[in-house]
């Protein structure tokens, strides 16, 4: 256990690190901290806590930098995030899609890192399906989620079917199908084929078709912003292999995914510190993540990727805020 010196002085050295990313010596220590002690002592303390496994010595320098577990005893018990009003515009509540686009530009503006959201986990079930006719045997397929949300896909039937059996089809669909998942329908239409007209039976197998490829492809997207910004950082410009891990994590999106997954099942923010666990692979990055929820539920994750020497203060209330946004444009629209 930590006495309060040596908290202090590791909480010290963390906030100079991410502040210059140059190694803190016992000297710049000394003046830092507001200690009257000797560099001498200092020095002790420094060795210690190096010890401990908290902070490390780089072999072109004298001084000291944190490790990942200093990173994240200073991150448990040492910070203390003020609230700032940032500048954060609202988020409209348009289309879903539009809504995670525009918090992942928000994440990376505000935080000059990379933004990601994963986006809401679609509903099966439909509120409402239209037909439009663009030519012969050329079908525009409109689906509209109950959260609002709208796909659209062309489909070629074999039969040449007139506007006015489409609005009779589609008015028939809605009227009898809609809410029910896309499973349901299926096991419906299975069971009723028999029963229904023949240009509504194919419409709506057409239909259900349509709707699981929309299901199948928008399961688990990930929106992604300001991948270029880490060029720009000094931790990942200086070393291209840093550089190029780091793209490859955004490039595959898996393991992405099963991060922010994880994150969906925790309240508040929380932040994962590279190299403290497999949960983030690379020891140079760090992700600052929180839920977000439609109408009281938690649907999805975002967060803020960045170097592991970066200003988690300001991270937190990032993220924290633009969680809020997103609940609140997606919770309530008109």
């Amino acid at each position: 256990m930590l006495d309060d010196r040596a908290k202090l002085l590791l909480k010290t050295l963390v906030e100079r690190y991410i502040a210059e990313g140059q190694p803190v010596g016992s000297r710049t220590l000394s003046r830092a901290s507001g200690l009257e002690l000797s560099p001498a002592t200092i020095r002790n303390v420094m060795s210690d806590l190096e010890g401990l496994g908290l902070i490390a010595s780089p072999h072109t320098s004298a001084g000291r930098i944190p490790t990942a577990r200093g990173y994240r005893l200073f991150v448990d018990t040492m910070l203390t995030a003020q609230r700032e009003q940032f500048a954060a515009p609202s988020l409209a509540p348009d289309q879903p899609q539009k809504v995670i686009a525009n918090a992942a530009n928000l994440l990376s503006n505000l935080s000059q890192f990379v933004g990601v959201v994963m986006a809401p986990r679609r509903s099966s079930a439909f509120r409402q399906i239209e037909f439009l006719r663009l030519s012969d045997r050329r079908l525009l397929v409109i689906i509209v989620s109950p959260e609002g949300d709208v796909q659209n896909r062309v489909i070629f039937p074999e039969v040449d079917y007139s506007q006015s059996q489409l609005v009779e089809a589609s008015n028939y669909i809605n009227a009898h199908f809609a809410g029910l998942s896309i499973e349901q329908v299926r096991d419906r239409l299975q069971s009723e084929m028999e029963q229904l007209r023949g240009e509504i039976a194919a419409l709506m197998q057409a239909a259900v078709q349509v709707s699981s490829e929309v299901l199948t492809q928008a399961q688990d997207e990930v929106v992604i912003a300001g991948e270029r910004n880490l060029l720009s950082v000094s931790d990942f410009s200086s070393d291209m292999s840093h550089l190029r891990r780091a793209f490859e994590l955004f490039e595959q999106k898996a393991q992405l995914l099963r991060l922010l997954d994880v994150s969906s099942k925790a309240e508040g923010v929380r932040i994962f510190i590279g190299g403290e666990s497999q949960v983030v692979p690379f020891d140079d990055l760090s992700i600052v993540t929180a839920s977000y929820e439609v109408d009281g539920q938690v649907v999805g994750t975002l967060g803020v990727i960045g170097p592991t020497r970066m200003p988690y203060e300001r991270m937190i209330q990032i993220v924290d805020i633009t969680s809020k946004l997103v609940t609140n444009a997606l919770s309530h629209r008109t």
